[in-house]
């Protein structure tokens, strides 16, 4: 709807243009967060759900709802968005064409994580990512970004189009004649495609989703694409849209092909490493913030894979926790970045030097961003990060055990070297002409995200306790196995105790 009203507001309307925008993003955060607050833990079925149908022929609803893998997502999306839309002040050029397509992107980033359609799944998808393109290629920055464009604009739609034929693939084989998810996940539980279609289908999806989401080795196009992106941009890709391929295999692909995630998972292990080490060792030779953080970024993803290929209620539940801390944590560290190319016009990293200084405020918010990527306790990256890894222990204990090293040393040297570079050591030139952020407004995009960070950190049973119902039921459907929570009961019961366990999709 702001969208369409900036559309017909005058260009010169600047003023006008960035209230419009402010005010519909601080309405979706109050409504995802009101949202987030009146969700059920552990409630049956999807809530706040609401369907229309559009093409019935085909089974096409208008159908969206929330369980305890989207809640969170949905959340972290208004969020990203209030703070995106607020740090854009240093846009001047098309102001109105900019906060059009920022609204379209913001849309379809809400739309894609709340649709229970796999049409409209992947239609919103499509609506987000091609205002991606065009802003990275018209208010992008460096010398680069038009190859950084084609480059983003390439892959991302090489991995739409995979995910395309497999979603497709999935719809036929199924002969459900529906594309609402809950009902081709319960049809397909009770009537499971072949061993061989699985099999066909499964690694289809894989590599679609794994490509959206920057799956070593497809995923040299995120340190290029965030390099070059304005701020905005970057932080709503990165730190929301960026999940999207993760949310399609915890969401259809396990609990849909579960005969073919099941004979890939140790592959996706293997695989993630290369996100965690290789990427992790590339972002430690980044003199380039934005190619540090993008680095950076496609490393922590490599953490969500590890809890996905787990296959365990732990390491599901900790992907999801992973997913929303790393969605803040990339947002912030974009906004940060930024802030100080805006001040300083410059990302080089050997440009830098004792801005805590002068910058008492974002010199503060840096250091916590810095101890966020490092995974350290009372940030909520160290949660996720940890049950991830648990999860993963038993089923591969090497991956795991080389994952740990990267987490806590590799990502310690290039996330302190950081803060080494920028904050600490003698004044620079460029540190003489710095000002903090002026006043609360400039102040409240960088304090919210870091406050997401602190809380679910702090208090993880606020994502924990509405993740584990619904990871429980995509891990039965997925291993056809009761939880560990209900073995542990079943095992300590008295004998003859009889246990039913109901898996509603």
């Amino acid at each position: 709807m702001a969208a369409l009203l900036i559309a017909l507001i005058p260009r010169n309307y600047r003023f006008v243009i960035r209230i419009v925008s402010v005010t519909a993003s601080l309405i979706s955060l109050v409504l995802g967060v009101a949202m987030f607050a009146a969700f059920v833990p552990g409630g049956t079925g999807f809530q706040f759900a609401q369907r229309v149908p559009w093409v019935e022929s085909l089974g096409i609803s208008y159908y969206v709802g929330v369980d305890g893998i989207n809640v969170g997502l949905v959340l972290l999306g208004t969020i990203v968005a209030f703070a995106a839309t607020a740090i854009s002040w240093d846009i001047k050029d098309r102001q109105k064409e900019f906060y059009l397509l920022l609204m379209v992107m913001i849309g379809g980033i809400l739309g894609a994580f709340a649709s229970l359609d796999l049409f409209f799944l992947y239609f919103f998808h499509e609506l987000a990512l091609i205002p991606t393109f065009i802003m990275i290629g018209v208010w992008g920055r460096g010398e680069n970004k038009n190859y950084a464009a084609y480059n983003i604009t390439l892959y991302l739609t090489a991995g739409a189009l995979l995910t395309l034929i497999g979603l497709i693939a999935l719809y036929v084989a199924s002969g459900a004649n529906t594309f609402s998810i809950p009902e081709l996940t319960a049809a397909l539980s009770a009537r499971p495609l072949s061993s061989n279609l699985q099999q066909l289908i499964f690694p289809i999806l894989l590599f679609g989703f794994g490509i959206l989401v920057s799956l070593w080795p497809f995923h040299t196009w995120a340190p290029l694409g965030y390099g070059a992106a304005p701020a905005a941009t970057a932080m709503l890709h990165a730190g929301v849209l960026k999940k999207f391929g993760l949310y399609g295999l915890i969401r259809v692909a396990l609990p849909m092909l579960p005969e073919g995630a099941q004979s890939w998972m140790q592959i996706l292990a293997v695989l993630c490493l290369g996100n965690i080490l290789f990427s992790g060792l590339v972002a430690m030779q980044q003199r380039n913030l934005n190619l540090l953080i993008g680095n950076s970024s496609v490393a922590h993803m490599g953490f969500v894979f590890l809890g996905i290929a787990s296959l365990t209620l732990i390491g599901i539940t900790g992907a999801v926790v992973v997913m929303i801390a790393h969605g803040l944590l990339a947002a912030l560290s974009f906004a940060i970045s930024g802030y100080l190319y805006q001040q300083t016009g410059t990302l080089n990293l050997d440009s830098y030097g004792g801005f805590l200084r002068r910058l008492p405020f974002m010199g503060t918010v840096t250091i916590m961003m810095v101890m966020a990527g490092c995974g350290l306790p009372a940030f909520a990256n160290f949660v996720g990060e940890a049950m991830a890894m648990f999860g993963a222990w038993k089923a591969h204990p090497v991956v795991t055990t080389l994952a740990a090293w990267g987490a806590l040393v590799i990502a310690a040297v290039y996330m302190l070297g950081l803060a080494r570079s920028a904050m600490h050591g003698p004044m620079v030139e460029l540190g003489n002409n710095l000002q903090d952020a002026p006043g609360l407004w400039r102040k409240l995009p960088f304090a919210l995200l870091v406050a997401g960070l602190l809380i679910f950190g702090c208090v993880p049973r606020l994502l924990t306790d509405r993740i584990a119902p619904s990871a429980e039921k995509i891990v039965q459907l997925t291993t056809g196995q009761k939880s560990p929570n209900l073995r542990t009961a079943e095992s300590s019961a008295p004998a003859g105790t009889r246990f039913t366990v109901v898996a509603q999709p």
